[in-house]
């Protein structure tokens, strides 16, 4: 049973992910319909939803009359990073279960036993991950450090280009996006640059090298940081946090990419 649930093969467990960048509402009428028929096996249909954050706002609307009277014999489980990303009215419908991020070495052994990656490019994706193992799973086969290598070397340009062309850059990105030419979309850009600028915070508030998410990139991310002070990366970071959301939000993506070089290059102005 074990093997049919993890090859997507058990007619009593369903798995339901972004659909692209979201869970559209198309998914969300399927699932209704799935659910007025009763299990084929167990007592119980288990419908798993992931990244439900990332439902479009008729998506969820939708999906809330379901969790109001959900048809008997149906289990729905709903995976999510933070709940206050939900309608809080599906929220209040819900038992939350919290669980606890997995630790980097534990993900990186997995990593290396299963991918064949090396100790280093474990612990890369494994910090990154921030404690989610499938995350971990997923960056390993989406040649993800080949596409982190090409952007953080353009972070490091960033700070130095002229907002002209760092907006030229955004609205690229949010282009190719859309047409989905890009193995990692936006969504995974902006956690990229998250975690850049929560790790000059971090050297700007003399962190230990431990504490960093990027560690091999400890010289460049040292002489970036000699740029900014604390109150300028704090408002990067919070910058960057708004437009994961916004994104999530189904926001314009050329208006958030704009958005939030706009930000950045006003906190990284000269002090």
């Amino acid at each position: 049973v074990c093997r049919q649930i993890a090859g997507n093969n058990f007619p009593d467990v369903e798995l339901i992910d972004p659909d692209g960048q979201n869970i559209k509402i198309e998914q969300i009428r399927n699932l209704t319909r799935n659910l007025e028929f009763k299990p084929l096996i167990g007592r119980y249909r288990v419908t798993i939803l992931r990244q439900v954050e990332k439902m479009t706002e008729e998506s969820a609307n939708a999906f809330l009359k379901t969790l109001e009277e959900p048809p008997a014999g149906n289990i729905l489980i709903l995976n999510v990073t933070e709940p206050l990303d939900l309608l809080p009215t599906i929220v209040s419908r819900c038992q939350q279960v919290f669980f606890k991020p997995l630790l980097p070495g534990l993900i990186s052994e997995r990593l290396m036993k299963d991918k064949g990656l090396t100790e280093t490019e474990a612990m890369v994706l494994a910090r990154i991950a921030a404690g989610s193992l499938g995350r971990a799973l997923a960056m390993s086969e989406n040649q993800f450090l080949k596409w982190r290598q090409d952007q953080v070397a353009g972070l490091i340009r960033f700070a130095g280009l002229p907002l002209a062309e760092a907006m030229q850059t955004a609205w690229d990105y949010a282009g190719k996006d859309k047409k989905q030419d890009l193995d990692q979309g936006l969504s995974d850009l902006l956690m990229l640059w998250m975690t850049w600028y929560r790790d000059l915070l971090a050297i700007k508030s003399v962190c230990s090298v431990e504490t960093l998410i990027n560690r091999d990139y400890v010289p460049e991310l040292q002489n970036l940081a000699i740029r900014f002070n604390i109150p300028q990366l704090v408002e990067s970071v919070l910058a960057l946090e708004q437009a994961q959301k916004d994104l999530n939000n189904f926001r314009n993506a050329d208006l958030v990419m704009s958005h939030i070089v706009l930000n950045l290059k006003r906190a990284g102005r000269p002090f």
